[in-house]
């Protein structure tokens, strides 16, 4: 695994991920990154899904594809912030099967109040949680 990535979660591919040629749809790969995303938000940046007043909005998301991967296998998935701002978090994620780079994405969050949906700063533990992965702490 990339020591560039401060955090690092493995991902077992579905059978239903692979399309029709026989590799995992694109599609897929952003599933992937949004699920570690979250993941780390909620058991580490304490990020309520279901009551909070903070949620965090997707405004942006990009994938660079290198190689093919397939099921059955899994995915190991590197995380780090590539920038944290006020209200908003950019993060970086490298997923990677047997050491070769399958593909490398870019996921941007607004967090905002769940009912005004206006953004909010990133406080408190979120915070904390975010800087972990931007120091390299985690």
């Amino acid at each position: 695994m990339n020591a560039e990535y401060p955090h690092w979660q493995t991902v077992p591919l579905r059978w239903k991920d692979n399309d029709v040629y026989g590799h995992v749809n694109n599609v897929v790969h952003y599933s992937v990154m949004d699920t570690v995303i979250n993941t780390w938000l909620i058991e580490r940046g304490g990020l309520d899904i279901e009551t909070g007043g903070v949620i965090g909005l997707c405004v942006e998301s990009q994938c660079k594809y290198h190689a093919s991967v397939s099921f059955p296998g899994e995915l190991e998935v590197g995380l780090r912030v590539g920038h944290l701002g006020r209200s908003s978090v950019r993060y970086e994620v490298g997923m990677y099967s047997k050491e070769t780079v399958i593909a490398e994405g870019r996921f941007v969050h607004v967090f905002v109040d769940r009912e005004s949906r206006r953004p909010v700063p990133v406080e408190g533990l979120l915070r904390g949680a975010l800087e972990e992965l931007r120091a390299g702490l985690g």
